[in-house]
């Protein structure tokens, strides 16, 4: 068993990129994610556009990044998964530079991640999508479902659309917000969670016997 999460709004309490954008952005973010979301522009075009909006200097980046929480349950669950000789990886359609602040203030920064690249300077950011395969019709910066690729089961937690292909990959589900309501609308069982304590009881109960948890009846 290996467990991967995403990380805008499961590792952390919000998300992240969107935490940067009101601080730092032109306004005109939003537009863009209002594009995003009625279809107009996909999540990659979506990211680098907003990417490039970004004002302030990098202490003012890092001042930001400093403010965000951490699900207060992770650091335990990272502990445990440790314990217990559970892989576990992050892959996010976020940032990397974001990703790698937050985690690092946190003692965390031994994760392996899979994300967007950040480069350029102040006032001239951009993205890159290493992490983007052209076979990729998700229209995310991030192919989820290629970093997802490995050996045994895997659990999958996450809470948004950038989750929503992957999802149906997973042997075990965790869901909430988007992804949540996406499982839900499908009829694919999920265990819901507000923090990663949840997350770690449920997989407790069931870590010594992959056959039971792969047999488990997810609660929704």
């Amino acid at each position: 068993m290996r467990v991967i999460c995403d990380f805008d709004g499961t590792v952390t309490r919000q998300d992240t990129t969107d935490w940067v954008l009101e601080h730092l952005a032109d306004p005109h973010w939003q537009s863009l994610q209002d594009d995003w979301l009625a279809g107009r522009i996909d999540g990659a075009e979506c990211m680098r556009s907003q990417i490039a909006l970004i004002g302030g200097s990098d202490a003012d980046l890092n001042a930001v990044l400093d403010r965000v929480e951490l699900d207060p349950g992770f650091p335990d669950f990272v502990d445990w998964a440790e314990a217990a000789g559970i892989p576990l990886s992050i892959t996010s359609d976020g940032v990397d530079y974001f990703i790698a602040r937050i985690l690092a203030r946190h003692g965390l920064e031994r994760l392996p991640v899979t994300t967007n690249r950040l480069s350029g300077a102040p006032g001239a950011r951009r993205l890159d999508h290493p992490a983007k395969p052209a076979a990729c019709v998700s229209g995310s910066g991030v192919c989820k479902c290629a970093a997802s690729e490995g050996d045994g089961p895997f659990v999958y937690v996450g809470d948004g659309r950038s989750d929503f292909c992957v999802s149906d990959r997973a042997d075990i589900l965790f869901a909430k917000g988007a992804l949540a309501a996406y499982a839900a609308e499908r009829g694919r069982p999920y265990h819901a969670f507000d923090t990663f304590h949840d997350v770690r009881h449920a997989l407790a109960l069931l870590a010594d016997d992959p056959k039971a948890m792969l047999g488990e009846a997810a609660s929704v």
